[in-house]
């Protein structure tokens, strides 16, 4: 699978998250407070709705409409209403760029 260019690290705050559109997909980069980079799906899996306008505390994302929370490391479902996990990227830093494995 090929690494993409996402974003570049300067573009996210710790506890911060972005969106990102690539090859007709959305996704969602995260940073957390340990300044380490994750990469889920964009879309909540409940109703669709983009988890990159969400609350990040530490690990996890808080769904902007209906508040399901997502540990964005492992794409699991912490609190409903979501009921189906996120699927999740690697993702690595080089050269001060987010790289994420579509």
């Amino acid at each position: 699978m090929p690494w993409i260019d996402a974003c570049a690290v300067s573009d996210l705050d710790a506890e911060e998250a972005r969106r990102f559109d690539h090859g007709g997909r959305t996704f969602a980069i995260y940073r957390n407070h340990q300044d380490e980079y994750f990469c889920t799906d964009g879309l909540c899996t409940h109703e669709s709705i983009h988890l990159a306008d969400g609350l990040v505390i530490e690990n996890t994302i808080s769904c902007p409409k209906h508040s399901s929370i997502f540990d964005f490391s492992t794409g699991e479902v912490e609190t409903p209403p979501a009921c189906e996990n996120l699927r999740t990227y690697n993702t690595k830093v080089e050269n001060g760029r987010v790289l994420i494995e579509i």
